[in-house]
């Protein structure tokens, strides 16, 4: 087939381990021999990222925003023992991290639905989306050891010089022996985008919404998000939803969860930044696995949208690759990463050639899978598979799927 045009250039993230090496597979088989694209690439290994003082992720996040289309590889968050393994001169903080608090958006993860695999949860006929505020919290936190006895203070001081003697100061605790100490933050200006971000995709899906706090223990700080989201409701979303006929609703994180077990999803889950990246894998292992989930970060405005996997960098096959051993990874929320990210591109460009492109490869995934074609996790998951081992390793999979798709394609074109 002719390769379709893509007017307009797109970010891709490079990343680490096993999750960069079937990158590359899906890029060489899926992407570039269809597409005629510009796309500006930037390294975020870990080792690069050491090398550059973590700025090639300040860039790409930079990129992402300039463009308003970002593709991402899962990368490395490095601990104590990554630090020893790669040398580093520091523990760098997520890129992921440091991506989504300059982008601000709201990430919303889905699980992909195949007829084949079971859930876990076997009433969750529907998806669930996981809507989480991608801003500041944890993510953005000071903690620190503490070694001796002391007292621990929170302040802030105004920077209206005519306020100083306004400023807050608060006990934390009195440290009779050592221990560990927090203090995070967020602001309205993110919080009130987070709202409106959830209100337009309920909107958009036309599904209800739900917003999970702690309020009755964190009185101030997640009463504010509860505050915020139910004053942008009222004041700018309540009609379209009345008109829809769908619902907008907070309650407590315990409840929700309780609530979210028995339905049968068909619904958006607002999130605080660390209960979203908790409940997302949660949900994900509920309808399977993670490597069938989808992630996209979207802005306010829903001008810009980064997209990736979910699943990490899968370090376990990745040792067993550097051994020369097969593996069987799967592919498809990588494959999903570029589909997402080039529909967004195709719709903030009206390139409905790109658009058509994008849903037929996530079309060919999941008929694939449907067929019987499936890698280990997927075999391992399903109960219409009984024969031993009768699954594919990863090169067979994509091998077999760019087949698979190619026919697809041509039989559209006949």
């Amino acid at each position: 087939m002719k390769k379709i045009k893509v007017y307009n250039p797109i970010v891709e993230i490079d990343g680490d381990e096993m999750a960069k090496i079937i990158w590359k597979y899906i890029k060489t088989y899926f992407i570039l021999p269809y597409l005629d694209i510009n796309i500006i690439y930037f390294d975020l290994g870990i080792e690069n990222r050491n090398i550059t003082n973590d700025q090639i992720t300040i860039d790409a996040a930079y990129a992402i925003k300039k463009y308003n289309v970002g593709i991402k590889c899962a990368t490395i968050t490095p601990d104590e023992d990554r630090m020893r393994e790669f040398h580093l001169k520091k523990m760098w903080k997520s890129p992921n991290g440091t991506i989504r608090n300059i982008v601000n958006g709201t990430i919303f993860r889905e699980p992909i639905i195949v007829k084949n695999i079971p859930r876990l949860i076997s009433n969750w006929t529907n998806p669930i989306c996981i809507a989480r505020h991608a801003y500041a919290d944890q993510y953005e936190a000071i903690d620190f050891m503490v070694k001796e006895k002391g007292i621990l203070y929170i302040s802030f001081i105004p920077d209206d010089k005519n306020k100083k003697n306004q400023s807050i100061k608060f006990k934390i605790h009195h440290f009779t022996d050592p221990g560990i100490a927090m203090g995070m933050y967020n602001t309205d200006k993110s919080i009130y985008g987070f709202a409106r971000s959830c209100f337009n995709y309920s909107v958009y899906k036309k599904w209800p919404l739900f917003l999970s706090t702690k309020n009755t223990i964190l009185k101030a700080y997640d009463g504010n998000f509860k505050k915020i989201f139910q004053n942008v409701y009222e004041n700018e979303f309540k009609s379209k939803f009345e008109k829809l006929q769908i619902t907008y609703e907070h309650r407590l994180i315990d409840d929700m969860i309780a609530k979210t077990i028995k339905s049968n999803g068909k619904f958006i889950w607002a999130c605080k930044n660390y209960d979203g990246d908790v409940l997302s894998d949660c949900i994900a292992q509920g309808f399977g696995s993670l490597g069938m989930m989808t992630s996209i970060l979207l802005t306010p405005d829903g001008k810009t949208l980064e997209s990736e996997a979910i699943h990490g960098t899968i370090t376990r096959h990745y040792r067993l690759h550097q051994n020369g051993k097969e593996t069987s990874t799967n592919p498809i929320a990588s494959i999903f990463s570029w589909t997402r990210g080039l529909r967004h591109r195709a719709i903030l460009d009206k390139n409905l050639d790109l658009k058509s492109f994008s849903e037929n490869m996530e079309k060919a995934c999941i008929d694939f899978i449907e067929s019987g074609k499936m890698t280990k996790d997927l075999f391992q998951l399903s109960k219409q598979n009984e024969e031993k081992n009768n699954y594919l390793n990863t090169k067979t999979f994509l091998k077999e799927l760019k087949i698979f798709f190619d026919k697809k394609i041509n039989k559209r074109n006949t």
